[in-house]
């Protein structure tokens, strides 16, 4: 006895949905994944000066007064000797407040005042602690205004 086959059918597989179908999963991972945020793209706020929106009532000018004797005094505070020829305390003093007249967008100002006996070279010391300090707001005051 003979037993035949019936007609065999051979099983396709459709390729067309499968390729439907990793198309799908491909555009669902890609809406929904979230790139990854890298280190340098992170902002950071760090400490420093920042320059302010409003002005800050600060000092309109620094009062520096040259004694006789070679004394350095800013606003009733001395920060120079008269052996110290390079006024450093003074310079340093001096760059602070600029630095916060500049952050307040103000003109520093300073106002020498020179005793009657003192040496011009202290003066021109003083001139230069300014220059270092790169301050261009400066004005020498007269004692006949400050006695009427």
């Amino acid at each position: 006895m003979q037993v035949r086959r019936r007609d065999q059918q051979l099983v396709e597989m459709q390729m067309g949905p499968m390729i439907d179908m990793v198309f799908l999963l491909l555009v669902f991972f890609m809406v929904t994944a979230k790139p990854i945020k890298q280190e340098s793209d992170i902002s950071l706020g760090l400490p420093g000066t920042v320059s302010a929106e409003e002005s800050i009532d600060l000092p309109d000018e620094q009062r520096i007064r040259i004694e006789s004797d070679g004394r350095i005094e800013l606003n009733d505070s001395v920060l120079g000797q008269p052996e110290d020829a390079a006024l450093n305390e003074l310079v340093a003093t001096l760059k602070r407040f600029k630095e916060s007249a500049d952050a307040n967008k103000a003109d520093a100002l300073v106002t020498l005042d020179a005793a009657d006996g003192a040496i011009h070279q202290r003066i021109v010391d003083v001139l230069n602690a300014c220059a270092r300090a790169e301050i261009t707001g400066v004005t020498f005051s007269d004692r006949a205004e400050e006695e009427i």
